[in-house]
């Protein structure tokens, strides 16, 4: 259906969104498509709300942190039309309310545009002149009961928190929280309000991709939940190079005290405020505030009202000052319900569209929290006069939960803390169990890990009858968690499945849903493996896999899955290159060029697994574990061939080989890549100790590698009046390939692709004198790893190259004395045999590094296995 055109409606709108243009040309959002300024946004917002007409219409919109929504969002509430906000990321909660409200006009984001559905052209519904917004509570994200938010509630609540947060028209905040919930849309509506700057971001501050783009979109404030502040200390934010940083905001649920005092201290020290926050989305966002001036000495307060609001506490019966808790001072402090008023108080709310045309049927709104006043005049949190919780920033209802799995036929008692839901049901079989943590993990919108699921013959009871929640509480206790059921249901291709594979190829036991790839220390060893079994198991992955989110890897389509399967490119290119290197030794075949290729592959692997960690000591611990995975086993494997051959010496069996004799032509020069490679790690972490060159990288992550390759030609050219090239190590003239690598890997723009694909086609022809077909391999290989992410292949292609891949280093470093026994008998034979055996002595050195084979006594010492337990960067020979 056409949408037609029209004036917008003369009826009640959103100031803040239909005065965008008074902000001129200022930057609005910042986009990974650039930058749209107020003027250019307010023309977008025009143009929709002419799109959408001005019959005042029911619109669904799907929130998400992108320019598209949120010119739908603010179209629609400057032309009057009452906007359905819904979870972006939750079909279910998409469905479940467009089949609970029938919206006059559903707006579906499909493939990478954002298209309006016009179901009529007039409302089926009455709808009350003062609605503006419909938001979920926080944890009903497919329930059909809603909160009513007028125009006044969100204007009035955007000026209240631009006011106290001092909100400048130079900020830039980062949007760190989803757009359908009532914090994060708070965050975009207070700095439209004041002509600041938003920069739209999906990531995750665990990404170091992230923070990049902080520090780039000069980011001067983020907001976040308490989980948040868990990630915050596992990047190492405390030490972050930030210098645009303002303040940061934390609401969502209760931060504990003694977190809330650490940030406090930090950004005092750092020159930036916390602001302790507390909301519902019953009061469109915030409620109250904590000064950060106060935050270090009153951690555990929620602070003073919002500006226009104002708290009382109402007397609950049964509860006294001394059973909520006492003051400070020792005194019993007035105690009761919190109770706020004001003008971003919900109308009310609806759980039906007959409820579309009620107007306001709430004046004050009862928390249902108790609290108490401090003699500062400090508000603090003692309790909560309902059973609702908050887990993971979501507000939970038990007694809700406990009814939907009723109409499931589970009988169940449900109770929870700021963690985990637990869940006692009667049940006796693991089925049960795993299908009532899939029941509730999907009602809440909660991961299925914060699901604690117990079964009984009976539900605990008091001897009154009634439940028993404390022995609830009791049996859901985190070290239940392995009692039937608690195992979550773990379907191929699921957040669990996906968990399951990055704890056991990782070797971690810290694996969440939020955790990623680089995270959790994974590297070009384990990338490979890594890979290969995601896309068999999701059957695509996307280019910034490595850096995701568990949680947001899309899983499998329930179509019949294509055959052709994504390989990655780098994984490609070290398998040929490993096949090429050994075919050309034994020889099988002639095809040279492939050490050095690989050197790009490693420079390549070095920049997106070394160079994405957040804090540089992080950094120059990977790195330095690295150097260890390349050399422990090469030193290991050269020892015993010191034992049965006379190919090395003692200089091989230190990694010195190529720097004290560079000119011998012997058996001793096999080894030449294992050395440069070594020492190139190295150089690189006697580079980024030092903080200057550290800084200089996170600032210039393109600028700094194109930089050393430069240098590097130097010596490439033998410009610098070194020695002669048979003079030097090796490491000295092929360090340009390994920096091109690290370019192309920091290369986001097609300009920096080419300049990179300009020098290497500049740079590599004379480098092998006489060999032009050597210098096209290379060059060849180098094109597709900067320009072509992925290969199709198919499963069992893709499983064979990333065993060869895996194994690179150790086929490199074995074959040379494996073919020897066999390719007088026949070189194809020594071909395969030099593979295998290769491969198979990389899954048993990973075993032995990781701990899973036993060791001699004298071998082991955790210290060893520490050593070795990190990162290993792909092997290369001198072919």
């Amino acid at each position: 259906m056409t949408l037609h055109l029209a004036p917008p409606t003369s009826g009640k709108t959103l100031p803040l969104a239909a005065d965008l243009a008074v902000h001129g040309d200022r930057p609005a959002l910042i986009t990974p498509d650039g930058e749209i300024s107020y003027r250019e946004l307010a023309a977008r917002v025009a143009e929709t709300r002419l799109r959408l007409g001005s019959e005042r219409r029911l619109v669904l919109l799907p929130g998400a942190n992108s320019a598209e929504a949120l010119v739908v969002h603010l179209a629609a509430l400057s032309a009057g039309h009452p906007v359905l906000l819904v979870p972006g990321d939750h079909a279910g909660a998409v469905e479940s309310l467009t089949a609970a409200y029938d919206p006059d006009v559903v707006v579906h984001p499909a493939a990478g545009q954002w298209v309006l559905e016009e179901r009529r052209a007039v409302s089926a519904h009455a709808l009350h002149p003062d609605l503006a917004l419909l938001l979920s509570t926080s944890g009903s994200t497919g329930s059909p009961k809603l909160v009513r938010l007028s125009h006044e509630n969100l204007q009035s609540n955007a000026e209240s928190i631009a006011t106290y947060l001092g909100i400048q028209d130079t900020d830039r905040a980062a949007t760190t929280l989803p757009m359908h919930y009532c914090y994060g849309l708070s965050v975009i509506h207070s700095h439209l309000l004041r002509g600041a700057g938003l920069v739209l971001t999906g990531l995750s501050v665990a990404d170091s991709c992230f923070w990049e783009l902080f520090r780039e979109t000069r980011g001067s404030s983020f907001a976040g939940v308490p989980y948040t502040f868990d990630l915050l200390d596992r990047v190492g934010f405390a030490d972050m190079d930030l210098p645009h940083l303002r303040y940061v905001t934390q609401a969502g649920g209760r931060l504990a005290p003694d977190r809330v005092a650490h940030y406090a201290e930090l950004g005092a020290r750092r020159g930036w405020d916390l602001f302790v926050m507390y909301g519902q989305t019953e009061a469109t966002a915030r409620m109250g505030y904590l000064p950060p001036e106060l935050a270090a000495a009153h951690p555990g307060a929620i602070g003073v009202p919002v500006p226009g609001g104002s708290f009382r506490l109402e007397p609950v019966e049964g509860r006294t000052g001394r059973e909520c808790g006492e003051g400070p001072t020792g005194e019993t402090a007035e105690t009761g319900e919190l109770v706020y008023t004001g003008p971003n108080v919900m109308l009310g709310y609806a759980r039906t569209p007959d409820d579309l045309a009620v107007g306001r049927t709430v004046d004050e709104l009862r928390t249902g929290d108790i609290a108490r006043r401090t003699p500062e005049g400090l508000y603090e949190i003692v309790g909560r006069r309902s059973r609702f919780v908050k887990i993971l920033g979501l507000r939970i209802d038990p007694q809700q939960i406990e009814a939907m799995l009723e109409g499931h036929g589970v009988t169940a008692l449900c109770a929870g803390d700021d963690e985990a839901l637990g869940v006692v049901a009667v049940g006796a079989s693991d089925s049960d169990g795993r299908r009532i943590r899939r029941l509730v993990a999907d009602e809440c919108g909660l991961p299925a890990r914060a699901v604690r699921v117990h079964l009984v013959a009976d539900l605990p009871r008091l001897p009154t009858g009634k439940p028993d929640h404390r022995a609830v509480r009791e049996l859901t206790r985190p070290a239940d968690d392995t009692l039937p059921g608690a195992e979550p249901a773990a379907g191929r291709g699921s957040t669990e499945d996906l968990c399951a594979l990055y704890a056991r190829v990782l070797d971690r036991s810290d694996v969440t849903e939020h955790s990623t790839f680089v995270g959790l220390g994974g590297d070009s060893l384990s990338y490979v493996e890594m890979s290969i079994s995601l896309e068999e198991r999701l059957g695509h992955l996307p280019s910034d896999w490595h850096v995701t989110p568990i949680r947001d890897l899309e899983p499998p389509s329930r179509k019949r899955p294509s055959r052709v399967r994504a390989l990655e490119t780098g994984v490609a290119l070290r398998a040929v290159a490993i096949l090429c290197i050994v075919g050309s030794h034994i020889p099988v075949f002639n095809i040279k060029g492939g050490a050095h290729l690989l050197l790009a592959v490693a420079g390549y692997n070095f920049a997106r697994f070394h160079l994405t960690t957040a804090e540089r000591r992080d950094r120059i611990r990977h790195i330095r574990t690295s150097i260890a995975r390349v050399a422990l086993p090469s030193m290991v494997w050269i020892g015993f061939a010191l034992l049965v051959t006379d190919h090395y010496t003692l200089t091989n069996l230190l990694l010195l080989h190529n720097v004290l004799d560079p000119q011998d032509t012997g058996p001793g020069i096999h080894l030449w890549f294992i050395e440069a490679l070594v020492y190139i790690l190295i150089a690189a972490v006697a580079l980024l100790a030092l903080p200057v060159v550290d800084r200089t990288e996170r600032r210039f992550p393109y600028g700094l590698p194109l930089t050393l390759a430069a240098l590097g030609l130097l010596t490439r050219y033998d410009l610098v009046g070194l020695p002669d090239r048979s003079h030097m190590t090796d490491a000295v003239t092929v360090f340009w390939l390994f920096t091109l690598g690290w370019a192309a890997a920091k290369a986001r723009t097609v300009a920096h692709r080419l300049l990179v694909t300009f020098t290497v086609l500049a740079t590599v022809p004379g480098f092998f004198p006489d060999e032009p077909l050597r210098e096209a391999f290379v060059i060849a290989g180098f094109a597709l790893l900067v320009w072509v992410r992925t290969l199709p292949g198919r499963e069992r292609v893709n499983q064979i190259a990333g065993l060869l891949a895996t194994g690179s280093m150790y086929i490199y470093l074995t074959h040379w004395q494996i073919y020897p026994l066999i390719d007088d008998f026949s070189r194809h034979l020594a071909f395969l045999a030099s593979l295998l055996f290769g491969v198979a002595y990389a899954t048993a050195a990973t075993r032995l590094m990781r701990g899973r084979l036993p060791l001699p006594p004298g071998l082991r010492r955790p210290g060893l296995l520490r050593l070795a337990h990190g990162r290993l960067v792909p092997g290369r020979s001198r072919s």
